[in-house]
């Protein structure tokens, strides 16, 4: 066999191999993963000792738990057409809910049970002034995100309520294989969101809501009832939100902890590829999204970039993320 044969056969494989991982991963994913490559390079190099630490891997695992979770839930939101800013306020609530729950009964279920509830109501609320009253998502959900936030400092008078249930606290602090449960519980909220986006007919209708909802109307797609439920789901998973942060914390509290979780998520979203029509988004890249908050948060504290430096990284993020959205989406 000659050289040329040779070097031709073995640049077709070359070729052949740069295909099939586009084709399974996609250009866009691809590009998160070098971007996060760079930042763990960047940041290592800075502070190598305590960036590749054990204990701070899994701080850093623990702090993009809850942000991965709504994030997963806002990539569905948003493939559907839609948007919520509330989500953080939702949290907020739902943490001062599950407080004042397991404060009253001492019963840690009944705890987990209000804040998926509240949330879930929350999200209802959203649902329901959007499909029915007509009104734009994002004026409603910026007017519920206060509102939320306002019911959560009347119920807690502006105040901590702390947590004393050790079952409670498990969820938070406990492991499994050596690894925290709120990551487990990010797992397990990946894979199933995966299926029901991927697999399921109620999921595919989402990409159709999203893409064309004149369309799937005259599909038989039942578009107010979609679109109510959808946002009852994104407040339930702010629920899971709100339970992870209470556990992780040990208290219910308005706003520490979840002040900011909005813009994190919808970044995140953005990041991931989610397009901004809706009908485009994946679970896999909203985590790479998340990941990438995760440890762009991580490393400027590690650096002690100051607080006003890091809203000004976090906003220009998002900025960023929605004008290369809106630029794949235009160019495909």
């Amino acid at each position: 066999m000659s050289n040329e044969t040779l070097n031709t056969s073995s640049a077709h494989a070359r070729q052949s191999f740069y295909e099939v991982t586009v084709g399974r991963v996609g250009i866009h994913n691809l590009s998160l993963i070098l971007a996060l490559l760079v930042l763990v390079a960047v940041f290592g190099s800075l502070r190598g000792d305590v960036f590749f630490s054990t204990r701070n891997l899994v701080n850093m695992g623990m702090g993009i738990a809850i942000l991965g979770v709504l994030a997963i839930s806002q990539t569905a939101v948003i493939v559907s057409g839609g948007l919520d800013i509330s989500v953080g306020s939702i949290v907020g609530l739902t943490t001062v809910a599950v407080a004042s729950t397991i404060q009253a009964t001492e019963m840690a279920g009944m705890g987990i049970a209000a804040g998926v509830l509240v949330g879930a109501m929350a999200g209802l609320v959203n649902g329901i002034i959007i499909t029915y009253g007509r009104v734009n998502a994002v004026i409603v959900t910026l007017g519920t995100m206060a509102i939320f936030r306002g019911i959560a400092f009347i119920i807690s008078n502006g105040q901590s309520i702390s947590i004393f249930n050790d079952s409670f606290r498990v969820i938070g602090i406990g492991r499994f294989l050596g690894i925290p449960f709120p990551i487990w519980i990010l797992i397990a909220t990946a894979v199933v969101f995966q299926i029901f986006l991927a697999k399921s007919i109620v999921g595919r209708n989402f990409y159709a809501i999203g893409g064309n909802p004149v369309v799937a109307k005259f599909a038989g797609v039942n578009l107010n009832r979609y679109r109510v439920g959808i946002y009852a789901m994104s407040g339930a998973v702010a629920g899971i939100g709100g339970v992870l942060l209470a556990a992780r914390t040990g208290s219910g509290q308005p706003v520490s902890g979840s002040q900011g979780l909005e813009l994190e998520a919808i970044t995140a979203a953005f990041l991931g590829g989610c397009a901004m029509q809706g009908g485009k988004g994946t679970v896999a890249g909203a985590l790479l999204g998340v990941a990438i908050i995760g440890i762009l948060n991580n490393g400027m504290i590690l650096t002690s970039v100051p607080t006003f430096y890091q809203l000004l990284a976090k906003g220009s993020l998002l900025i960023l993320a929605v004008i290369f959205a809106e630029y794949q989406q235009n160019k495909n």
